[in-house]
């Protein structure tokens, strides 16, 4: 999955408008237009397509987490792991702009029809080196967004 794939997911589960998700942009310290914007969501086959790098949908991500939960007590936000791969660090993310706990989580790989154990999700937490660190895959990942959109969007249980 590229970003700009999980942008629009994460917009589409959220339903967020255009104008909402630039501000989530602007709270993450990434500058960026309506024009900027579009081509963020446009296809990668549509002619003003524009490849959505790591830091702007991390960026994007910590003004998701910003808005919801507001500034971090005790100083700036924790900075990933730089080998830490970034379906990961998005996870994350997510995790903590949600406030999803461990249940919430395995309730919405549900909904999607995706069964994990809580094993292999608190692996996907650990940090990198430790040894029984896994990397979120796209499939999961996709997963994840899927019940979230089916949750928040349609309303599933």
């Amino acid at each position: 999955m590229t970003n700009n794939d999980i942008l629009r997911r994460i917009r589409y589960a959220l339903d967020l408008n255009d104008k909402q998700a630039i501000a989530l942009f602007g709270l993450g310290d990434i500058a960026i237009d309506e024009a900027q914007f579009l081509a963020l969501l446009a296809k990668e086959e549509d002619a003003n397509y524009h490849s959505c790098s790591d830091k702007q949908i991390l960026g994007f991500l910590d003004g998701l987490i910003l808005k919801n939960r507001g500034p971090r007590e005790g100083g700036p936000a924790p900075r990933p792991e730089q080998a830490e791969p970034i379906n990961n660090q998005v996870f994350k993310k997510l995790r903590v702009a949600l406030e999803l706990k461990e249940e919430d989580i395995l309730g919405l790989l549900a909904l999607a029809g995706f069964t994990v154990r809580k094993p292999e999700l608190t692996s996907l937490f650990r940090k990198p080196g430790h040894k029984h660190y896994q990397p979120c895959g796209d499939q999961f990942l996709r997963n994840f967004l899927q019940g979230l959109a089916l949750q928040r969007r349609h309303g599933a249980e």
